[in-house]
């Protein structure tokens, strides 16, 4: 038996690591399966050109280990290796032998696997694909990082969510989102009360404390959003997750939360900008979520949800003019607004909380400018796109950053 044929082998032999259908993996078997035909140059250039848009082979390889969703993953993740069957940890052990020996191929493998020598050298004339080292926690002798393996996934997660942070909700199935904003707490300014309180309610909720589902409301610009993705950014590497869901997708929720109940991880369910008009069929099922369905909040799931109004319900002409309907959405108001524990205000800085932020967000990117002209220009800035705000601020210093790097006037 050559190498490519005991490779190929170990590849179809894999039961817990299931990767065949992985791309990469999927042409390393086509490409060992053509060992014996004038197809292995083509087989060997597609491998070539599949793997050198990752990352090296082994480092590739490994990654698809610590984000494969399989049996000793999810068990890993929940901390519960031990409930598995020995067959299964057998199992792993195997398959991690296989994909050591696997991540290690080379094109000289390919080369020693052919018979024909015309092939072979035209084979010699191919580039060779890097090797590389894996990605940790992995080293060497795979089927004895068992502990670690496990270690990993219990901080990290399994599948998906050991990969990525966000997702979002679309045509009933999560998408991971992969550019996820990497905004910090540390560059929010101010409203240190209305963020500390959000971080407090968050650090509850990965700890498996009570808490509650958090209306963040107020002014455009205020930073209600950004304070979500910040809290996301600090917690991620303690388990928490988000999934960001539009007020179409609300009928969902209970589908999104059956989804993520067996998961170990912990979820922020984040509904940006919410607004009901007073015909709204998702109000009611917003209300179920949040308190008094049936199927109960699950332990790992809350909502966060940001708006522009504390009254979430939009009256219309009509509705005003009939005091009976009037009554009956206010009522309707208090009855969603009750149901978030917590209700934070974020309202527009004044002339002076905006200066403020201008300046720390200005020392935060060390521009050395006089403070009364970029106070002026502040101030100019804000007239000019018609009020101040904290996003107002951060638009500003983005120009003057902008111009003072190519040397312009600002």
């Amino acid at each position: 038996m050559n190498k490519a044929q005991k490779l190929r082998f170990y590849i179809e032999a894999l039961c817990v690591y299931d990767l065949k259908n992985d791309e990469v993996v999927s042409s390393l078997l086509r490409l060992l399966r053509s060992v014996d035909s004038e197809d292995v140059l083509e087989r060997q250039s597609d491998f070539f050109k599949t793997v050198t848009s990752h990352d090296s082979f082994r480092n590739y390889l490994s990654k698809l280990i610590l984000t494969d969703d399989n049996a000793f993953t999810k068990a890993a993740a929940a901390g519960a290796v031990n409930e598995l069957p020995g067959a299964v940890i057998n199992g792993v052990k195997s398959d991690l032998q296989k994909l050591e020996a696997i991540a290690a191929v080379t094109p000289s493998d390919i080369y020693d696997s052919v018979e024909d020598e015309d092939l072979k050298k035209v084979l010699k004339t191919l580039p060779a694909w890097q090797t590389g080292e894996p990605a940790p926690p992995l080293t060497h002798d795979w089927a004895d990082q068992l502990d670690a393996l496990a270690e990993y996934h219990r901080k990290n997660g399994y599948g998906m969510f050991s990969k990525y942070n966000a997702f979002t909700w679309r045509d009933h199935s999560l998408f991971p989102i992969s550019g996820t904003d990497p905004i910090l707490l540390s560059d929010l300014k101010n409203y240190e009360e209305q963020r500390q309180r959000v971080i407090d309610n968050t650090e509850s909720f990965v700890n498996g404390c009570p808490s509650n589902n958090v209306l963040l409301y107020g002014d455009r610009g205020t930073g209600k959003s950004s304070t979500v993705h910040a809290v996301l950014n600090e917690y991620a590497p303690m388990g928490l997750r988000m999934i960001e869901i539009s007020k179409s997708d609300i009928p969902d929720l209970t589908m999104i939360r059956e989804m993520l109940a067996q998961s170990p991880m912990k979820f922020i369910i984040f509904i940006d900008d919410l607004c009901f008009d007073s015909h709204d069929d998702s109000f009611g099922e917003l209300k179920a979520a949040l308190e008094g369905s049936l199927s109960g909040r699950k332990h790992n799931t809350i909502i966060y949800a940001t708006s522009n109004r504390r009254h979430l319900i939009k009256e219309s002409f009509s509705d005003r003019e009939n005091d009976v309907n009037r009554n009956d959405i206010m009522q309707e108001q208090l009855s969603l607004s009750d149901r978030f524990g917590l209700s934070i205000t974020f309202i527009n800085p004044d002339k002076k909380g905006y200066l403020d932020i201008v300046e720390k967000i200005a020392a935060d990117r060390k521009l050395d400018v006089d403070k009364d002209r970029l106070f002026a220009a502040a101030e100019r800035w804000a007239t000019r796109r018609g009020g101040r705000s904290p996003r107002c601020a951060r638009q500003f210093i983005d120009f003057v950053e902008s111009a003072v790097k190519r040397g312009k006037e600002w």
